[in-house]
């Protein structure tokens, strides 16, 4: 077994890399003076399974660039098996139609990482489920929930907890954390816009008055969906409102909007390498899925069960 990086996020590899002791492959990722993407492999890899570790977050392009350019390098390296590792898979927005003339541009990427020559994908929290029937090759969706029911069992378990889903779409993700904090009660925000150019309208389904909420959503961007949620939830009655996040995309202004929102804090994972304003936010906090990541990929190289993991 190898693992193989590019650069979108080094540390994760690395803390990955420590989890399953090996070193990362000794390769080259860089660029030409146009910016073309040129990848080297320093080390035999022929006859290897190799699992090639890439989220294809910000700048989206690049990264996937790279990521593809490295399946064929190995591809034409003969390594036995090569398992695309994306923690954080990128256009997984772009899953449907969502007007006339629009693309379906999960479908267009997927079709790409294939036709490069992988094997397989391992993601973490896919936007949609669907997106992995958009592959033709063996595809492993994992879940953050449960280093996030652990992390919340151990800082907040002695409150009276609600677990509460942002929007109608994310009741399942809600529901299935709510699970894990022993069957805790579930509230859903209802947003809604009553004509174009007039602000969203929050409505809570279930009562939050006296509860810690906590907002649990897949991908935070702007985060402007929280910042609201967590605002009609205060006004609601709620105790307290944190939110865990498994992607944190946070771009623009999204960093300051969370600092001056009602949310006590925001907890993202490491699916995407964060830059320094995150990092330096006193209101947000990481959560690592290195270990989550690793023990799935000793399992898919082992040839034994990913699901028991979630058991």
């Amino acid at each position: 077994m190898k693992l193989m990086t590019g650069n979108s996020n080094l540390p994760l590899a690395k803390a990955v890399a420590d989890y399953l002791e090996i070193a990362v492959t000794d390769a080259s990722v860089r660029r030409f003076a146009d910016e073309e993407v040129f990848v080297e492999i320093h080390e035999n890899v022929r006859g290897e399974d190799v699992f090639v570790l890439q989220s294809t977050g910000y700048p989206a392009n690049d990264n996937l660039m790279e990521l593809l350019i490295c399946i064929d390098a190995l591809r034409r390296a003969s390594a036995k098996r090569i398992t695309a590792v994306i923690p954080y898979f990128g256009y997984a927005r772009q899953d449907r139609k969502s007007g006339s003339r629009t693309p379906i541009s999960a479908k267009l990427v997927a079709n790409l990482i294939t036709q490069a020559g992988a094997n397989r994908v391992l993601s973490i929290d896919l936007h949609a489920g669907q997106i992995q029937g958009f592959f033709d090759i063996p595809t492993d969706n994992l879940f953050a929930a449960p280093v996030m029911s652990a992390d919340i069992i151990a800082r907040y378990g002695s409150k009276n907890l609600m677990v509460v889903s942002p929007d109608v779409g994310g009741v399942v993700r809600a529901r299935a954390l709510a699970k894990r904090l022993d069957n805790a009660p579930l509230a859903i925000v209802d947003k809604r816009r009553e004509r174009a150019g007039e602000s969203e309208v929050m409505n809570i389904i279930g009562d939050v008055e006296g509860r810690f909420c906590i907002l649990i959503d897949d991908i935070v961007d702007s985060a402007g969906t929280l910042c609201n949620a967590a605002a009609a939830l205060k006004a609601a009655g709620a105790e307290g409102v944190i939110a865990y996040c498994t992607h944190g995309v946070l771009s623009g202004g999204a960093v300051a909007r969370v600092e001056g929102s009602a949310l006590t804090e925001l907890v993202i994972t490491d699916t995407i390498g964060s830059h320094e304003v995150v990092r330096d936010a006193p209101h947000i906090r990481h959560l690592t899925i290195a270990p989550l990541l690793g023990e799935a990929i000793r399992r898919i190289a082992d040839e034994s069960s990913v699901s028991s993991l979630f058991d």
